[in-house]
């Protein structure tokens, strides 16, 4: 519990640690090699995509492991401060905070280019056209995606499994993003990248809805009860089941 609320408090001073090799990166760069490797050795494109998504995370689970056991070995406080650094290296509270406030403050302005470049920064979408309301659309839908991408669900996971489990999520999350797509070179690959990450975000996307339900009520207290209501009442429109 010490070791996780460190690593919160240090993302909320610190935010993304750029000048450090960010282990999301690291795992996105054993998935494109990795890839590239299952796609030669396997004549089934789901076969390997199978394979892929159980050697990435189940690889990041036993490494982040073996590391912080080796950690803890030189000395206690030595395992603890690697295991709260690299918790705090999988929320990103303050990042997607600093985003979405310059989205907001870049709205403001006449000419909205730059909100259009701030929002490319946060969704995958072509964000050329997109008008002021689209603009804070996207970029609430950004923040309630990621909240519970980068804030909840690592934290849930820490809680239940400690640094290897929450980093076998961050793998699970990165494996979506570059390869849980339904269009024709993933829709096979992908697809157990896709369902694994339906899975494993089940939970924490229930917790992230009620959470952000409740802190409606800052708009006071009927307002909780709307949000509620939303939410039930739009979540079965989209086809995830986390949505």
């Amino acid at each position: 519990m010490l070791v996780i609320s460190l690593a919160y408090v240090l993302d909320l001073i610190f935010g993304d640690p750029v000048w450090f090799p960010h282990p999301v990166k690291i795992i996105g760069w054993i998935i494109v090699r990795l890839e590239k490797l299952l796609r030669n050795v396997f004549t089934s494109a789901r076969t390997g995509g199978v394979m892929l998504a159980l050697l990435v995370s189940g690889g990041t689970y036993l490494s982040v492991f073996l590391l912080v056991r080796f950690a803890f070995s030189i000395h206690y406080y030595f395992g603890f401060c690697v295991s709260a650094f690299l918790i705090y290296t999988t929320l990103s509270v303050k990042g997607l905070a600093n985003e979405a406030g310059i989205v907001l403050k870049q709205l403001g302005k006449p000419n909205l280019d730059s909100a259009r470049r701030q929002l490319s920064k946060m969704v995958g979408r072509d964000t050329h056209n997109l008008g002021k309301e689209e603009i804070a659309r996207a970029t609430i839908e950004s923040v309630a995606e990621n909240t519970s991408d980068g804030v909840i669900a690592p934290l849930f996971y820490a809680f239940i499994g400690g640094v290897p489990l929450a980093f076998a999520y961050k793998a699970i999350n990165t494996l979506d993003s570059m390869i849980g797509y339904k269009n024709q070179s993933y829709k096979e690959f992908g697809w157990a990248s896709a369902k694994l990450d339906d899975i494993a975000n089940f939970i924490p996307a229930r917790i992230s809805g009620f959470l952000i339900g409740v802190a409606s009520l800052a708009f006071g207290r009927f307002a909780i009860t709307e949000s509620f209501k939303v939410m039930h009442r739009d979540g079965r429109k989209h086809p995830s089941p986390n949505s």
